[in-house]
């Protein structure tokens, strides 16, 4: 294995900005799944940046900073502890499917809610086709798409990492940057109907999920890459020149000002399409995303400041359970809604989103409880069998005595 890494090595210190940040990004994604008007002012205010993009590179910016070094030296230990956290995410995308093909799906056919008939119509129309589909994650409905593709990004992880590790991220990235080109040019098209063919499941490409898995990997390796190299003291963004800074922030501005329709009618989403598609990651949000992140990172001081502060820092602990609740929320708010309504308004969308984190809050906590009561469990064990193992075996004759009725 060709390894390149400094001798000596930096502590990994911990960062709970990183989890903060994605408690951020939680809080951010729940106010635009939740169907209220709230939704139009953080969709996409800053830009062509969505907190989709934040969760996902900030998700695999924690896997490649966390387990790029464990992987030298056991590397079937970290493929282990990676796919099985992948089969836990797994677990809650069932249990999530389970949600919307029972509980929900009857309360559609039962009400006729426009809202929750259009998300599960293919499910209702194809129950069959629908399970099996789901279960091999082919078939993802809406706002259920996100989990399939975090668990098929971080089941194919241990393989990047060793790869990364054996032959460079250079040529990892470059065939990233590969795959997201022909991502633009009918991959994703291209592979349905292959699988459609193995499978005989005739289910339509819109419903295999919003997200084209073959531009978003970029988004993924883009954030293991950072965080491998933060792990190792490697950090690509540490020096950026002003003048880079300053064209970047430039950009953003632009870009500002395309979302929000300040430059004039030939400078819109509409009329620059697929280049700016959030499910594809056009070229053009591909730059928006570059430029946001060199600001955001030359700005790191001052965003640390502002975010490491609850709820965000415990939210952030507890992401995925917290995404999973927020997402019954978001089926509760669209049976709120009635005839032509899109979104909720009033007294009803403030005692929502309240409601909402509330819960998201409780939940986080509960979690985060949890894992520290394992953690002291865990020390507790271990403080055990290092004094075991110091005890001379005259003490530990006596102390074994000691312990008889």
């Amino acid at each position: 294995m060709s390894l390149h890494l400094p001798k000596h090595l930096p502590k990994l210190e911990r960062r709970p900005e990183l989890d903060a940040l994605r408690g951020l990004f939680l809080v951010w994604m729940t106010l635009t799944h939740l169907p209220t008007r709230f939704a139009d002012f953080v969709n996409q205010p800053i830009g062509y940046v969505s907190s989709a993009e934040g969760f996902v590179f900030l998700s695999a910016l924690l896997v490649g900073r966390l387990y790029i070094r464990d992987l030298i030296h056991d590397a079937p230990g970290v493929r282990a502890k990676l796919w099985k956290r992948s089969l836990k995410i797994y677990g809650y995308h069932l249990l999530m499917l389970a949600f919307a093909f029972t509980i929900a799906a009857a309360l559609a056919v039962h009400t006729h809610k426009a809202a929750l008939m259009n998300l599960l119509d293919f499910y209702l129309a194809h129950p069959v086709e629908a399970i099996v589909g789901s279960v091999l994650l082919i078939y993802c409905p809406p706002l259920l798409d996100i989990l399939p593709m975090y668990v098929t990004f971080l089941f194919f992880t241990p393989l990047l990492l060793s790869g990364a590790v054996r032959w460079g991220w250079k040529k990892i990235l470059a065939a990233s940057g590969l795959i997201w080109l022909l991502a633009q040019f009918g991959l994703r098209e291209a592979v349905h109907g292959a699988i459609v063919s193995i499978t005989h499941l005739e289910i339509p490409l819109q419903e295999t999920g919003a997200f084209n898995m073959f531009a978003w990997q970029a988004v993924w390796i883009a954030g293991l890459y950072l965080g491998a190299k933060s792990a190792v003291g490697e950090i690509p963004l540490k020096r950026i020149p002003g003048w880079a800074v300053g064209v970047a922030a430039a950009v953003c501005l632009f870009f500002i000002g395309v979302r929000h329709g300040w430059l004039g009618p030939h400078l819109t989403q509409q009329a620059l399409g697929l280049k700016l598609d959030k499910w594809q990651i056009g070229w053009l949000r591909v730059l928006n995303l570059i430029c946001f992140t060199t600001v955001f990172y030359w700005l790191r001081k001052y965003v640390v400041r502002i975010v490491s502060i609850e709820p965000f820092l415990t939210l952030g602990k507890a992401s995925l359970q917290v995404f999973c609740a927020h997402l019954f929320f978001v089926f509760v708010g669209l049976t709120l809604l009635y005839g032509e309504v899109e979104q909720l308004q009033g007294i009803t969308a403030i005692t929502l989103i309240i409601a909402t984190f509330a819960a998201l809050m409780w939940v986080a906590s509960n979690e985060v409880r949890k894992k520290r009561r394992k953690r002291e469990k865990r020390q507790q064990k271990n403080d055990a069998a290092k004094r075991e193992h110091v005890l001379p075996p005259a003490a530990k004759a006596m102390a074994c005595a000691e312990q008889q009725p």
